[in-house]
Formats: structure tokens, C-alpha cells, sequence
């Protein structure tokens, strides 16, 4: 997820709005009460933190249709095809973009992509309030992201307790040195560094590279955005990251999955060219 600035403020700012006036919306056809009825009737929670702790390449591989940058992504979009390509290919976990506006996503797709596979699946969206934590997991999510940009501190440390009492350890995504401060304050085990500059919309993996020794190494650090090669992978592999959100970088292959799994087998025959590397985070 990015932000930019606007002559109206930040996208995420409209975005995070927007996403309150929903979630108000759906409250008065589908009261709370209902959703923890089926949350408590979802199936058990995978695992997803363990899934990124492999001491192989993990990667989060991203399902979605649209962004706000790129517009569609791919006119046939089947969510469970390619949940299961993903998984044919060797990825740890599935990212499934449910916000409708911006992404054209919805939860439908995070049910169909999760059911058709074994791999543990977030639900990636701009999560304000613990009434989208029910949806989640009434959805069969294994977890959800945070951002840390969007949500004040005490909300931040409320959803991330909350979806922990609901088996799902949340992503907390940060773009800056304050906002990793902010995330690690709360107790965030699973920590994302966004590569994408939210003003200028750039993408630095120097970012990712500049905020890991801030990463303390009982949690698990995952590099998001702008990761398209092997090369990328191994480098920030070495530099301490145990997993790697990547996604439209997929969506934009005629076949995701083959994509990553030649992106996959490119970070190993890179790493037998360069050496042994350590994936530590050493302090």
C-alpha cells in the first residue's frame, strides 16, 4: 500500500475515509454480531508468521486485480487459479487485496483464493477498525495487514491484540524509521518495510536495506514493493529479511505463477554464484 500527496491531502487519508464510511455501511446490513457467529464457524487459522520463517526463499505472492497507479492489472482474474499456481511455484503465503474501490478486490476473492489451497492467506487492505478483523477471519483469513501510517497507536496495539485473540498475527506495515519506532512499540511481530517513497511514489530498495538493523531478529522482517529479480531477493536476503511480499510485479505476467517460480529458482542459482550467504540480522 502507498499514499501520495493530492491538492485534497494524501490518497491514504481518502482512502482511510472512505474505508470508515464502509465499514459503517456494512454495520447496518450485517451487524457485528453476526460476523463473530461465523467467525467462531471459519476454519482454524494457518500459520501464516511460521509460514515466513522457512529457512527457504518466502515469498508472500499478491493477488489483486487493479491499483490506483496501474489500473487493471488482468481483465480475467481468477483469484483460486491463481492462489494455486502460487503454491505450485513455492510461495509461503498469499497476499489478497479485498478493498473494492481503489483495487477492485473483495473478500469473495480471499475465500476462493485460500480455499483452494493449503497456504496460509492475508488479507491485505486498510484495516481502521476491529469490525474488518471479524471480517477477516469470518472470511477464512489467516491474517491482515496494519499500517502503521493509517491508524493511531493505541488502535494499532487494539487490532494488532485482536486479531491475535482471533489466531491471526498481523503484518504491520512501515515506510519510515518512525513508524518501525511506532510498530515495535505496540508489540508487532511481523514487521513489512514498504520500498515505495509515499510522497514521490519512487521505489528505493535502499529503503527496506536502511530500516532492517532496526528489525530485532526474534521478528520476522518482510521487503514489499518493487521486488522483481533474483538478484533483489538474494540482496536483501543476505541483508536479513525472511520474506518478500510481491505482487504486481506478478499480476502483470501472462503466468504469475511460472514467473515465480523462475524468480524463486533465479535466488538460488544466484546465491550458489555469489557464495554462502547468512540471513541474520546481526545487532
Amino acid at each position: 500500500m502507498y499514499i501520495t500527496e493530492t491538492k485534497t491531502g494524501t490518497i491514504l487519508s481518502r482512502v482511510v475515509e472512505s474505508r470508515r464510511a464502509e465499514v459503517a455501511r456494512r454495520r447496518r446490513i450485517v451487524p457485528e454480531t453476526v460476523l463473530r457467529i461465523a467467525a467462531g464457524k471459519a476454519d482454524a487459522p494457518r500459520d501464516f508468521a511460521g509460514a515466513l520463517e522457512r529457512n527457504q526463499i518466502n515469498v508472500i505472492a499478491e493477488i489483486k486485480k487493479a491499483s490506483p497507479s496501474a489500473g487493471v492489472l488482468r481483465h480475467v482474474f481468477e483469484p483460486a487459479a491463481l492462489a494455486r499456481a502460487f503454491e505450485r511455484a513455492g510461495a509461503a503465503a498469499l497476499s489478497v487485496l479485498t478493498e473494492e474501490e481503489n483495487f477492485q478486490g473483495a473478500l469473495a476473492h480471499l475465500r476462493d483464493a485460500r480455499a483452494a489451497v493449503e497456504l496460509p492467506a492475508l488479507r491485505k487492505d486498510f484495516i481502521v477498525d476491529s469490525y474488518q478483523v471479524w471480517e477477516a477471519r469470518a472470511a477464512n483469513a489467516d491474517s491482515f495487514l496494519l499500517i502503521a501510517a493509517a491508524v493511531e497507536d493505541a488502535a494499532l496495539a487494539d487490532l494488532l491484540a485482536m486479531g491475535r485473540e482471533l489466531g491471526m498475527e498481523a503484518l504491520v506495515e512501515v515506510h519510515t524509521a518512525e513508524e518501525l519506532r511506532r510498530a515495535l512499540a505496540v508489540g508487532a511481530r511481523i514487521v513489512g518495510v514498504n520500498n515505495r517513497n509515499l510522497h514521490t511514489l519512487e521505489v528505493r530498495m535502499e529503503t527496506s536495506l536502511e530500516l532492517v538493523e532496526m528489525i530485532p531478529d526474534d521478528h520476522t522482517a518482510v521487503s514489499e514493493s518493487g521486488l522483481r529479480s533474483p538478484e533483489d531477493l538474494r540482496k536483501l536476503r543476505a541483508a536479513g529479511f525472511d520474506a518478500f511480499l510481491i505482487g504486481e510485479s506478478l499480476m502483470r505476467e501472462a503466468e504469475p505463477g511460472a514467473a515465480l517460480g523462475r524468480l524463486i529458482a533465479g535466488v538460488a542459482e544466484s546465491g550458489r554464484n555469489s557464495g554462502a550467504e547468512s540471513s541474520d540480522r546481526s545487532r
